[in-house]
């Protein structure tokens, strides 16, 4: 059975893929790049993303690209998904998820997420270069 997937499993597994760079936002924040395309970041607290109950900004939001919207859809329709979305990203191609609930993932779910974050990202070569190297056999 994986185990439950932590904050240091992004970093992990992010830096995994090829051709991964890494920049810091004004905070320090860690945003990973493929050909100078975010493709997971970890956001500064904004005023779309709050506790309900507090008002409180979540100071732990995690943003992930996604390939559509239908893979979007997929992610943040379920109620009980740890992945969610604001009005501040309709019509963008990413999903959020707060670092405090990532625990709610395993590794494999979070490796996947954040392959087809990559995969959304690179280059059409690139990415036909990766797929090609990482078929299942």
């Amino acid at each position: 059975m994986p185990r439950r997937a932590q904050l240091e499993d992004v970093d992990r597994l992010a830096r995994a893929m090829p051709h991964v760079t890494v920049e810091h936002g004004p905070r320090g924040n860690p945003i990973y790049q493929v050909g100078r395309k975010s493709f997971v970041y970890f956001r500064t607290p904004r005023p779309d993303a709050v506790d309900p109950g507090t008002g409180e900004k979540y100071p732990d939001v995690i943003i992930f690209w996604v390939p559509s919207e239908s893979d979007k859809l997929a992610l943040v329709q379920d109620p009980d998904s740890p992945f969610f979305t604001t009005a501040h990203f309709d019509g963008h191609s990413s999903v959020l998820l707060r670092g405090s609930r990532i625990g709610e993932l395993d590794v494999d779910e979070l490796r996947e997420v954040v392959q087809d974050a990559w995969l959304s990202r690179a280059s059409p070569t690139r990415a036909r270069r990766w797929l090609d190297d990482n078929r299942l056999r």
